[in-house]
């Protein structure tokens, strides 16, 4: 696949560097170039982004940064099967738990959320960061409503996370999960108000929170820019 002239391939994180200095230097440019793009495209494009991670991993497999750039990329164009078969490799070759949520993420996305709520409660969310457990309430609430537990998954939700004023990188997504919980199971009212939370904590537009508050409102927007001006002509005039 095309590589566009700006990418150089040193824009990689240092430490995915390091990892491809066990390669040929010219593999392992031709790799680095692959994962930008792949960074690059995964949210506006992820179907080429698939493209470059499938590149990539035929170029450098046993490296576990790629093995991982490739599950992220399964993962965002929904091919959950192989998603989770690349974040298991990258475990193994690393070691870590950093993916756990996500591979959980993937069994729920195989119809198996009961799979995916039985790695909510193992040893190895206890190992995850903060930001890493938070993301595993989240997949297990996700998992409570797929299998029609809506009182649960709202309880699963709460937590000091949740209830604390300060705002996290996780915030409004927990926020409006907590909200669309509470929605689902009629709890309107309250629903709002997380709603509205959520959008008070999502600076960059992450969710969708401000116009679900808005329908709630019941406020319409109209795009005004799309009419066409109907000014009368002359002879509407006389």
């Amino acid at each position: 696949m095309p590589i566009p002239e700006d990418v150089t391939g040193d824009e990689i994180d240092k430490d995915v560097r390091q990892e491809l200095q066990s390669l040929p230097k010219t593999l392992a440019e031709d790799v680095a170039k692959n994962l930008v793009m792949v960074a690059r495209l995964i949210d506006e494009d992820p179907e080429g982004a698939y493209g470059y991670a499938k590149v990539a991993l035929r170029l450098a497999s046993r490296v576990a940064a790629v093995r991982e750039a490739a599950g992220f990329a399964a993962y965002a164009n929904q091919k959950y099967s192989e998603a989770l078969a690349e974040f298991r490799a990258a475990r193994r070759m690393t070691g870590t738990v950093d993916l756990w949520p996500l591979m959980a993420d993937c069994e729920r996305g195989l119809g198996r959320p009961e799979k995916a709520l039985d790695m909510a409660g193992a040893p190895e969310v206890h190992k995850l960061d903060k930001a890493g457990q938070v993301e595993m309430r989240l997949v297990a609430a996700g998992a409570r409503r797929d299998m029609g537990q809506l009182d649960a998954a709202i309880v699963t939700l709460q937590s000091p996370e949740l209830a604390s004023n300060a705002i996290q990188p996780w915030t409004a997504r927990l926020r409006y999960a907590y909200a669309d919980a509470l929605l689902a199971a009629g709890r309107e009212s309250e629903a709002r108000e997380w709603f509205a939370k959520a959008v008070e904590s999502d600076k960059d537009g992450s969710t969708d929170a401000s116009d679900r508050l808005a329908e709630l409102d019941g406020v319409e927007f109209v795009d005004v820019l799309g009419d066409e001006d109907e000014t009368p002509d002359a002879s509407e005039k006389e």
